[in-house]
């Protein structure tokens, strides 16, 4: 009988040691599933920064359209919209440069659980600054156009209600478009930081 009470009480101790063993190899894998994650946002907002700001640079500075944005009086606007781009965009980008080392240097379950909901946060922060500058980038546009194009104005003063529903239209589109776009680039790297903050929740709650 006593050695089958030190049986079961072995038995016991190297059950309990495996479980420990697996918790402790499950976090390090969504710690490094996380990171790698971080990681891609930090790079897609890189590339993104340089191929869209490049891309409004190489605009700004062809004379053709600056021509055109003068007749409409909007040049000026889009030049102070690029600068506060660059700048909003470079601190988003440093954030998402410090949540990588943040996780990557993660030493515990609940750490990490904030670190992803920060950077989850974060992000959406970044979408939304993104969306709602493009909505009021497009509604000053079409109304600066409408306002200082003599020849849609023309049209406009005869067809009011459907230049403002073409209006209309063209910022929701835009708006719309923009979305599917952060949705596509973003959405289904937030979505697997989700799931890896459920993985978490569960070790953080069997602890």
């Amino acid at each position: 009988m006593k050695e089958l009470d030190l049986l079961k009480k072995a038995w016991k101790k190297d059950n309990t040691s495996f479980e420990q063993l697996s918790e402790g190899t499950l976090y390090n894998m969504i710690h490094k599933r996380s990171s790698s994650i971080v990681k891609w946002i930090l790079i897609i907002s890189i590339l993104e920064f340089i191929i869209l700001r490049g891309s409004d640079l190489i605009v700004l500075l062809d004379e053709k359209y600056k021509k055109e944005m003068n007749l409409a009086h909007l040049y000026d606007f889009e030049v102070v919209i690029t600068i506060i781009n660059f700048i909003v965009l470079t601190v988003f980008i440093a954030l998402f440069y410090k949540n990588f080392k943040v996780i990557n240097t993660g030493s515990s379950t609940t750490k990490l659980m904030k670190d992803i909901l920060n950077t989850r946060k974060i992000v959406k922060y970044y979408v939304w600054y993104n969306l709602i500058l493009v909505a009021i980038s497009s509604t000053i546009a079409v109304y600066f156009e409408i306002k200082n194009n003599s020849r849609i104005n023309l049209l406009y003063t005869k067809h009011e209600e459907l230049f403002i529903g073409v209006g209309i239209a063209i910022i929701t589109i835009s708006i719309l478009l923009f979305w599917l776009f952060y949705k596509l680039l973003y959405g289904i790297l937030l979505n697997k930081l989700n799931t890896n903050f459920k993985e978490l929740s569960k070790i953080e709650f069997e602890e």
